[in-house]
């Protein structure tokens, strides 16, 4: 059995997430002490791995645990592909560091195919799609494609101008240091919860929770958000946890 601590650190995930994975139903601990301590063990360890895979496939929480819970859905298969895509990130990290040396070496090399992560892109997005097809379909995506086939480009441009708004709205409480917590910041949350239900799918606290947290584990959403000012993406994943534990 291991505490919640040594799972954080081989998992390389925070202890936060791991309790709020608890709190969402996506991981238990196997038991927990009368000294109110967590421990884990291989089975535990294994749906970890398995949501980490999905994760790494940029699967929302509350998808993921939709999927796991799918009794059709076959753990030895993911692994395989998880397996597949790490050959593909430890192929690509071999090129890159043998270019690194090339150039470390006054040798310069064109290789601009090095720095083309398409591939691995490519790759990642289909295995999302099979998983999706397989043990997916949630509601929340169904609905989704269902009104994105509505959308005119025109739509999709008044959409993303809203999102921005919302964002950079966002980013001005964050540069001003205020509180996630804060009236200003929770009004915004609720704000972008009621966008996402009128424009792309009923959001439910779990699922607005699941986003938060997606804004700090995949790097895309990340690095979007962190484009209005630096820790921007943090402010706002706090600002909607605060929201969610209070909803």
């Amino acid at each position: 059995m291991k505490t919640v601590k040594e799972v954080s650190n081989l998992a390389g995930i925070s202890v936060r997430t791991l309790h709020y994975y608890d709190q969402i139903g996506l991981l238990h601990p196997a038991t927990v002490t009368e000294s109110g301590y967590r421990l884990y063990g291989a089975q535990q360890l294994q749906r970890l791995q398995q949501i980490l895979f999905l994760r790494e496939l940029r699967f929302p929480l509350k998808e993921i645990g939709q999927i796991l819970s799918n009794p059709t859905f076959e753990p030895h298969e993911a692994l395989q592909k998880h397996r597949q895509l790490l050959v593909l990130q430890r192929d690509r990290l071999n090129t890159l560091i043998g270019l690194m040396d090339q150039t470390m070496k006054g040798e310069i090399t064109m290789s601009l195919n090095a720095l083309n992560h398409a591939p691995l892109e490519e790759t990642r997005e289909k295995y999302a799609a099979e998983v999706r097809e397989r043990w997916g379909n949630t509601d929340a995506y169904l609905q989704s494609e269902e009104r994105a086939r509505h959308y005119s480009k025109n739509d999709w441009h008044q959409m993303q101008a809203g999102m921005e708004d919302i964002f950079r709205a966002f980013a001005a409480l964050a540069a001003q240091k205020a509180d996630p917590a804060c009236q200003a910041a929770q009004d915004l949350t609720s704000r972008w919860q009621r966008y996402i239900n009128e424009h792309f799918y009923d959001c439910s606290p779990e699922i607005l929770a699941g986003l938060g947290e997606m804004y700090l584990q995949d790097a895309r959403f990340t690095e979007s958000l962190n484009q209005y000012g630096e820790g921007r993406a943090s402010f706002v994943s706090n600002a909607i946890r605060i929201f969610c534990q209070t909803a």
